[in-house]
């Protein structure tokens, strides 16, 4: 056997009970989390070790979550779609009512008792995924032949990102618009007009920076952060102090200086910079590294699941795939440079329970799709097929 066939051996699953690609660069990614949040926290409450304890118990609730889905047929998400998509928009009304209000926006609802607070934009990717999934796994033959059919899940579309703009949560707008449109061109709906969606979206997006100051603020800091470094140029200042004290290797795991309360959410927003900081570019690239092996693993499972006919799974592993990737690219992009200021998590690594907790949520569903697919490598009969079938001659 040649080098090219061991390598090609290896990095196959087919013949595993499970995709261990995608387990091992989840389990990586949340392991890492875990060890820079109880760093980035040090030295932010009297309790040193408050956010790592918090985040062992978050990650080991994603972890139930992960399991419970793993063991939940994804016949019962697609028959419940609409339901758990009008219970995550229920969500987004009742947060803008009585949502507790940070940095100007209502993104949480505060739980009794010493529960954390629910973040209920994290809820909502799952619900807009599974009726987005259920929606094009039925009427896939509609959205490759009939181009304007795909307004209709962009209409859908439409209302948690609306709800979302009041809230105002502009990121989670961007991750919902982007796990949408990506849903839509796997499904080979118009790219002509996928684009003119996207370019529509992008105005729209546009005129929202232009109309709010403090969008604006934050756009002209992002273009030039030194020219108002200690208002608003002040997080990315002091990020990319952070990226530049870390140089290739890093000042070591513990010893990061910016996270001393000079770098705001440090252990939350702003992790990526601090790992910059503690593990250099070495460790950035790592993490870079595992988030592009999930992505890579999600959209295959993906793949697979469309080729054996298993189109609801399919279509719910490229919306993972898709806000995974979104979540993951925005953030690394805002800690270096690259992106205005926004308030996204990093998937998996950064301090937050829902964001962990359904991200966990979607881990267990890449697993149950996988093991459907394996499990019936080939669907005798499937009940999404087009309500008109094209005539033979």
């Amino acid at each position: 056997m040649s080098r090219l066939q061991r390598l090609r051996a290896a990095l196959t699953t087919r013949d595993l009970p499970c995709d261990i690609w995608l387990i091992i660069a989840a389990v990586a990614l949340a392991g890492l989390g875990w060890v820079m949040v109880s760093s980035a926290s040090i030295g932010l409450l009297e309790d040193t070790f408050h956010y790592s304890r918090q985040h062992g118990v978050f990650l080991v609730i994603s972890i139930v979550a992960c399991i419970f889905m793993l063991c939940v047929p994804l016949e019962v998400w697609r028959q419940n779609a609409a339901l758990i998509l009008m219970a995550s928009i229920f969500l987004l009304i009742l947060v803008l009512f009585v949502g507790q209000e940070i940095n100007g926006s209502k993104r949480w609802i505060a739980l009794p008792g010493p529960l954390p607070s629910l973040q209920v934009s994290e809820f909502a990717k799952i619900g807009l995924i599974f009726y987005m999934a259920a929606f094009m796994s039925r009427f896939t033959y509609d959205l490759r032949q009939r181009a304007f059919s795909m307004w209709r899940p962009l209409a859908v579309l439409a209302a948690p990102v609306g709800l979302l703009f009041l809230a105002p949560d502009f990121g989670g707008m961007v991750v919902l618009a982007i796990c949408v449109i990506g849903m839509l061109m796997m499904s080979g709906a118009s790219l002509v007009l996928l684009v003119g969606s996207g370019g529509l979206l992008g105005s729209g997006a546009v005129m929202m920076v232009i109309i709010e100051p403090y969008r604006l603020a934050r756009w002209t800091s992002f273009l030039d952060p030194w020219a108002d470094q200690f208002a608003t140029g002040y997080q990315l200042t002091q990020a990319l102090i952070a990226f530049g004290r870390g140089h290739v290797t890093g000042t070591g795991l513990g010893n990061s200086v910016q996270k001393l309360h000079y770098l705001p959410e440090a252990h939350t927003d702003f992790i990526f910079a601090v790992i910059a900081e503690e593990l250099g570019m070495i460790g950035a690239i790592i993490v870079v590294l595992l988030f592009t092996i999930f992505i890579a693993r999600a959209m295959w499972v993906g793949r697979r699941a469309e080729l054996a006919g298993h189109l609801f799974g399919a279509y719910v592993s490229y919306g993972i795939g898709f806000v995974i990737a979104a979540q993951a690219f925005i953030n690394i992009a805002v800690s270096s440079g690259l992106l205005p200021t926004k308030g996204l998590t990093l998937p998996l690594i950064s301090y937050g329970g829902s964001s962990l907790l359904v991200t966990g949520m979607m881990v267990g569903l890449l697993l149950r799709v996988d093991a459907e697919t394996r499990h019936r490598p080939r669907r005798s009969s499937t009940p999404y097929k087009p309500r008109h079938e094209p005539r033979l001659s």
